[in-house]
């Protein structure tokens, strides 16, 4: 595991410095919390442990849940 200290505002690349697959960003520390921000192709999926899990665990039991996870309302990078 790769462990990073970075600012709010600063970023870390994922992938190829010239051709990165995507960016995170700190967007914001209040307090205990620390708000992220994804840059990726759409084409590349980006879950919260929680959904990835619900996930997996329903296409273990051969009920996938796509298209019951949308994206919030009120943006493209909501």
């Amino acid at each position: 595991m790769l462990v990073i200290t970075r600012r709010d505002g600063e970023e870390v690349i994922i992938g190829d410095p010239s051709a990165p697959l995507g960016i995170v960003r700190i967007a914001a520390i209040k307090g205990d919390r620390v708000r992220l921000a994804f840059e990726f192709p759409r084409e590349v999926p980006v879950h919260r442990r929680e959904v990835a899990e619900q996930i997996s665990a329903a296409e273990k039991d051969g009920n996938p849940i796509a298209g019951q996870i949308r994206p919030a309302a009120g943006g493209e990078n909501a």
